[in-house]
């Protein structure tokens, strides 16, 4: 199967086009082969590939930033993946599409099935999920997967953060009343590799097993790493940033289940995992 990844050099897009390369061929597309941010393009250029299916893993996802560059986000995020999904349809091509827990606010109490009401809180979540919202209106064959807090080797993250504020301060002030999960892009690209072979079509939340906040993340981290630095618990209404984010953000598997995928191993062994890899441990 001919395979297209969008996305190719980021943190997913990485993973998913590496752990998918022995079986298929694969095609790496980031933004020198198409630019995300010129939407009326994207149709001609997937034409002389013609993929049998789409991986779009591409995205503007630096949240704050989209606070201010509202416009590049926008066609990035919304009228780009609209532009893949239309071209799908015209050339009968299957689709996954990479979404975010941010397509919802965080005030529910319990974790957030895959029909529970959306209602992002900054503009990141809003393009994704008029992404989301273009691929479920035009598509038939598709698989949208809501994730989380992800993080890997090919990219920065909350994991690489911590551990270099953790080797150069003695303090670090990390939020404590965020909840959700830690994603390992390793164990997603395995269930986007489980999907490839699969025709169980939907929306899906895949995470790594188990929720913690940012602060039990950050003192996992620290533990395994055996950093000596302290971690300040603080409140999100402390720690001001240009977006909103949700305060829970936990994910239910259900729909994983329902569908007979394969959950992904806690967060705590993908950490370990992670840490191998990159030779942090």
């Amino acid at each position: 199967m001919r395979i297209l990844v969008t996305g190719a050099k980021g943190q997913l897009g990485w993973d998913v086009a590496k752990r998918l390369a022995p079986d298929h061929d694969v095609v790496r597309f980031d933004v020198e082969q198409m630019d995300l941010a010129t939407p009326s393009l994207i149709g001609g250029i997937l034409s002389k590939v013609e993929p049998d299916l789409i991986v779009h893993c591409g995205a503007f996802t630096a949240v704050d930033k989209a606070e201010e560059e509202k416009d590049l986000c926008h066609r990035i995020n919304a009228e780009a993946t609209r532009a893949i999904a239309a071209h799908a349809v015209e050339s009968d091509t299957r689709m996954i599409y990479i979404s975010t827990d941010y397509v919802f606010d965080g005030t529910k109490l319990e974790p957030y099935e895959i029909d529970d009401q959306t209602h992002p809180i900054n503009f990141y979540g809003q393009t994704k999920l008029e992404g989301e919202l273009a691929v479920k209106e035009l598509m038939k064959k598709y698989q949208i997967i809501r994730t989380s807090w992800v993080f890997g080797v090919n990219g920065s993250n909350f994991v690489k953060t911590m551990v270099r504020l953790g080797k150069e301060r003695e303090v670090v002030r990390v939020v404590s009343d965020q909840v959700g999960s830690p994603s390992y892009t390793v164990d997603l690209a395995n269930l986007i590799a489980e999907m490839v072979r699969s025709d169980r079509y939907g929306t899906f939340h895949a995470t790594n097993e188990g929720y913690c906040s940012w602060h039990q993340f950050a003192t996992e981290i620290f533990r395994k790493k055996g950093l000596k630095a302290k971690i300040e618990s603080v409140a999100t209404e402390d720690y001001p940033s240009k977006a909103l984010r949700p305060k829970n953000s936990r994910l239910s598997k259900s729909s994983l289940d329902e569908a007979g995928f394969q959950r992904l191993p806690s967060w705590q062994d993908a950490l370990e995992r992670y840490l191998k890899e990159t030779k942090e441990v």
